[in-house]
């Protein structure tokens, strides 16, 4: 039975867009088998789906040094239906951050941590003005959390 690597991107631009389908394309390399990549934005999110899920990618821009509102809103509508139903899940994040992404770092850290999530890879922050290579960064990203996820690492 196939595993589920539930992707969670906040994209309201067409670069932010560009990141999400980079780490969608990791996650669905061609020689990553047996791995189901449900991608969704936030408002789209269920309790439901990430608790179908057996790890999560969270991506979110940096708005007046804090996570998007609706990444937020995500963690508002499902932080207690999941608290007793996904400890221990697996997960990344990144932050497309205009200035240095410390507080949205620091604020999913927080939020996760009371989830009593796993960050299995360290946080990918994009910092400053737009780089292709957050591009690659990102591809790797989904790359590496769909192969951990196939291998049982995660």
């Amino acid at each position: 039975m196939a595993k589920r690597l539930l992707i969670i991107a906040h994209a309201p631009s067409p670069n932010t867009r560009r990141l999400r389908d980079a780490v969608v394309e990791g996650a669905g390399d061609d020689a990553i088998d047996d791995i189901e990549v449900r991608t969704l934005a936030p408002l789209e999110v269920t309790p439901e789906e990430i608790i179908a899920a057996d790890a999560v990618i969270i991506g979110t821009t940096e708005n007046l040094g804090y996570m998007a509102g609706l990444t937020k809103d995500l963690f508002d509508r499902c932080y207690y239906p999941c608290l007793e139903h996904t400890e221990g899940l697996a997960f990344a994040f990144y932050v497309r951050a205009g200035l240095d992404g410390t507080g949205t770092r620091r604020a999913i850290e927080q939020i996760t941590g009371g989830l009593r999530w796993r960050l299995v890879q360290p946080p990918l922050i994009c910092r400053g003005g737009f780089d292709e290579a957050f591009i690659e960064q990102c591809r790797e990203l989904g790359l590496t959390m769909a192969a951990s996820l196939e291998a049982g690492i995660v």
